[in-house]
């Protein structure tokens, strides 16, 4: 297990290409700050382009997840109507990483922390675990287009309800409307959320998931022969692939395959 950490965000990878990231502010329940928000999407970028790290696992340190914005920096952004920080990634930067990102939701998800949360791609959360977008009982708008994601995720019905009533939801009525795909008591939560990680991690082709994560994302503005033909000409390039040849021989020969990496550098323009 090698370790990189920085004041807000700890970083562990282990010796499975599985890359820890554990939001570090406890003593405020990990409310997010620009000094986070470098910490975690710097993270997200080199972890993207590091050929070694295979699936990402997200986490909170202590009792929350992230309850968003530190209310200290939210009461001085509404006193003085000042911007919080300029020249920023994209809140929704996660998605654009080309590796899986499992959220291990232990606590309370709000704000910005439901949006990082909703923009991983599977999210595991302990059953003490709430969830609220928060933003209309705070004044605001839905943020960093949310309600696209949301939408996707559990339907219109459901993201009209979280997000017009910014409600307190608990994870098993999370795992109801589809927010979460697994509810764990919440010491089982991350080695839960680790092993799955690390089975992905063993068993899965780099590139197959770089395509497939672009798959899902892209395919939910494709028609479905325009997904029918994207995964026509992605099934050719994969054809010739060491890493097809491989999977085949793994299975043909019943042992676990030995895939190569996936070399792509993620470049993430920042906004205003």
């Amino acid at each position: 297990m090698t370790s990189t950490d920085s004041p807000t965000v700890l970083s562990e990878l282990d010796e499975h290409g599985v890359l820890l990231l554990t939001l570090n502010r406890p003593e405020r329940n990990n409310g997010w700050t620009i000094e986070m928000e470098e910490a975690y999407f710097g993270a997200l970028i080199a972890a993207a382009n590091d050929p070694t790290v295979r699936v990402i696992v997200v986490t909170g340190a202590g009792r929350a997840f992230c309850p968003g914005l530190d209310m200290i920096a939210l009461a001085e952004s509404a006193a003085t109507g000042k911007r919080i920080g300029s020249r920023r990634y994209p809140m929704d930067l996660a998605r654009r990483v080309h590796k899986p990102i499992i959220a291990a939701i232990n606590g309370a998800a709000a704000g910005i922390g439901f949006i990082q949360a909703c923009c991983a791609d599977i999210r595991f959360a302990a059953s003490t675990a709430k969830f609220t977008s928060s933003f209309a009982r705070r004044g605001l708008p839905a943020e960093h287009g949310i309600t696209w994601v949301v939408e996707r995720i559990v339907g219109y019905a459901n993201a009209a309800d979280l997000m017009l009533s910014a409600r307190v939801v608990m994870a098993d009525e999370a795992l109801a409307m589809g927010l979460v795909n697994r509810v764990l008591p919440p010491d089982e939560l991350l080695p839960a959320a680790l092993a799955y990680a690390r089975d992905v991690a063993h068993n899965c082709a780099p590139i197959s998931l770089a395509h497939i994560k672009s798959q899902l994302l892209d395919d939910l503005e494709r028609s479905s022969d325009e997904a029918r033909l994207q995964g026509l000409v992605l099934m050719a390039d994969h054809s010739g692939t060491a890493d097809f040849n491989e999977g085949v021989k793994s299975f043909q020969e019943r042992r676990p395959p030995n895939f190569s990496g996936y070399d792509a550098e993620l470049r993430v323009m920042r906004g205003v």
